[in-house]
């Protein structure tokens, strides 16, 4: 199915601990100088960090990295980390005496399922997995599934979540790639076989096993759902911020096409658009360009789709003291 990092330019870095109570992680997602980027959240429950900053009215333009965390907004610290990475190699937005790197970040919530509610990524994490995406070759491979910020990711409080990852390339050279860490409230749609009424939702199978709650603060089986679906979504295509924005949002509609329920109150879905600026659109007239963003906007809905069900099939079972996750679809 591709990668991100199928873009030319686009490395993905990947940091995550999973002993003495951890089961956490950060993904980096550190694009070439130049990028441009924006961000769509559609989610009831967001985690976030410098999101302001990609609104197509604000003054800067750039994404310097992408941080995708665990650790719900405690895990949000570990974009200070990628922030200094950026400003000892010098990517950022000048000012008067040195950079100010544009480091927007969004975070699943994790917190608890390793068995230590005081398990989440750190500065030092954030820092580490942007070295690490910087040290890749371009066109690396990713790691899928328990990796990263899917480290800890869970789907329908029952099963394994992960990152997955896909890429398209269009007749115009145009190449459309996501990044996606799923730990959401539903279930695949293309997976799973139950039928729902109308307006219902059942969110696991009978031969489900029930996630144990821990003593010392992991989520309990009949707790509020606390889950996000985050989404990096990168092309090398001629955008505008605007266009970006357009493109994010348009990409929710993969969210929606590949889990049941989506976009809910205990949702943060989130998704990012980067554009690394590298392959020119046709704009010959307003037709042509209408016709180039929309079949650009339909591709990444695809991808994103596609990212999300590779991390489902790509996470592993995992059983620590606050609970026992299996792997959706077997058993």
């Amino acid at each position: 199915m591709g990668a991100i990092t199928d873009v030319p330019g686009i490395r993905v870095g990947h940091v995550q601990k999973t002993d003495d109570g951890w089961l956490t992680g950060v993904t980096v997602v550190l694009p070439p100088p130049g990028t441009i980027g924006s961000v769509d959240v559609q989610g009831g429950g967001p985690a976030t960090h410098e999101t302001d900053a990609l609104d197509p009215t604000t003054l800067v333009s750039a994404v310097h990295a992408v941080v995708l965390t665990g650790g719900s907004a405690y895990g949000l610290a570990s974009a200070t980390g990628a922030q200094l990475w950026c400003e000892e190699n010098g990517r950022g937005f000048p000012v008067p005496g040195g950079v100010v790197p544009i480091v927007p970040a969004a975070a699943i919530f994790d917190l608890g399922r390793g068995g230590d509610f005081s398990a989440r990524p750190t500065a030092d994490m954030g820092y580490a997995a942007t070295a690490a995406a910087a040290a890749e070759k371009d066109g690396h491979d990713v790691g899928r599934g328990n990796l990263g910020a899917g480290t800890g990711a869970v789907i329908a409080r029952t099963y394994k979540g992960g990152v997955g990852t896909a890429s398209v390339t269009l007749e115009n050279g145009v190449v459309v790639g996501a990044i996606a860490i799923v730990n959401a409230l539903g279930l695949p749609l293309d997976t799973t076989t139950q039928q729902a009424e109308p307006g219902s939702v059942r969110l696991s199978e009978e031969r489900a096993s029930t996630p144990r709650a821990s003593a010392d603060g992991a989520e309990p089986s009949n707790g509020a759902p606390l889950n996000t679906t985050l989404v990096v979504v990168a092309t090398n295509a001629v955008l505008d911020v605007a266009e970006c924005k357009r493109t994010a949002s348009a990409s929710h509609a993969g969210i929606a096409r590949a889990l049941n329920p989506s976009h809910t109150l205990g949702d943060g879905d989130t998704v990012f658009c980067l554009s690394t600026q590298a392959v020119a659109l046709d704009r010959s007239d307003e037709a042509a360009r209408q016709i180039s963003l929309i079949t650009l906007q339909s591709a990444a809905a695809d991808v994103v789709r596609l990212a999300i069900l590779d991390g489902v099939a790509s996470a592993r079972a995992v059983s620590t003291p606050a609970g026992d996750y299996g792997v959706y679809g077997t058993g």
